[in-house]
């Protein structure tokens, strides 16, 4: 059998846009990571010293989500690129296999955490960006820009309480030993209506629509606030444990 190009389509399916599709995923995880887990507690640690606060948002955190929204969109668009060349990827069968169903959820489930980033974190993070530089040229502060702030906060870290289950199921589908066989309808039914259910409530309250909106340590908002950053990592573990288990449920034939 002859080797085939790089750029032949198979070839571009199976390794070159899933290479490029995990760089710009590590990119985008990366960053998303160290807003929750770095630049937020850092920047709460300013404390009073708001100028010195509002110059580190306006010199350090607007690069930092230039690159992250476009390494979402990145990501988002080389996952796409794949399922389209790769031939036959959406195979006779691919809906009622293990790996395809795990693939699916971690394909939903990144691409609400890219409508998240652009839908929610930037729009209300242009907010704080433009409050912050209007202060630092000597106007006044946006009344709004707290609660912009806090709302990107949610979706932030519902979007790194997401992630873990996300990688999981995408690397699932390549590296799981569950059996090949067909699942029955009931196992496939249940496995969707209960994980659809479970991320439909986490991403609802992550937009503040439950009756506590976007109350801190309120309801389901503990999973973003407590000390430190605990909670969210918490938050974040405990999903993918409820989601191995009904992996281990229902996808194992």
């Amino acid at each position: 059998m002859l080797a085939e190009s790089f750029f032949a389509r198979q070839s571009l399916g199976d390794w070159g846009f899933r290479w490029l599709h995990i760089l710009a995923g590590i990119m985008w995880i990366g960053l998303l990571y160290y807003f929750n887990f770095v630049q937020v507690p850092a920047f709460a640690a300013f404390g009073d010293e708001a100028r010195a606060r509002n110059i580190a948002i306006d010199k350090v955190a607007r690069k930092a989500l230039w690159w992250f929204r476009w390494a979402a969109v990145s990501t988002f668009v080389t996952g796409i690129l794949i399922t389209i060349i790769t031939p036959n990827y959406f195979s006779e069968g691919f809906g009622k296999s293990a790996g395809g169903i795990a693939i699916s959820l971690g394909m939903l489930l990144g691409i609400i955490m890219m409508l998240n980033v652009w839908g929610v974190i930037w729009r209300n993070q242009k907010v704080v960006l433009a409050n912050a530089a209007n202060v630092l040229g000597g106007g006044e502060a946006n009344p709004d820009a707290p609660a912009a702030g806090r709302k990107a906060v949610m979706a932030s870290r519902q979007n790194a309480i997401f992630s873990v289950s996300m990688l999981f199921f995408m690397v699932f589908k390549g590296h799981n030993h569950y059996a090949t066989a067909p699942l029955s309808s009931g196992n496939t039914g249940a496995f969707w209506g209960i994980t659809i259910v479970i991320v439909a409530i986490l991403e609802i309250n992550a937009l503040g629509l439950m009756p506590w909106k976007t109350q801190a340590n309120k309801g389901l908002n503990v999973l973003y606030d407590g000390k430190g950053v605990r909670n969210p990592i918490i938050a974040a573990f405990g999903l993918w444990v409820v989601m191995l288990i009904l992996s281990e449920i229902f996808l194992k034939g």
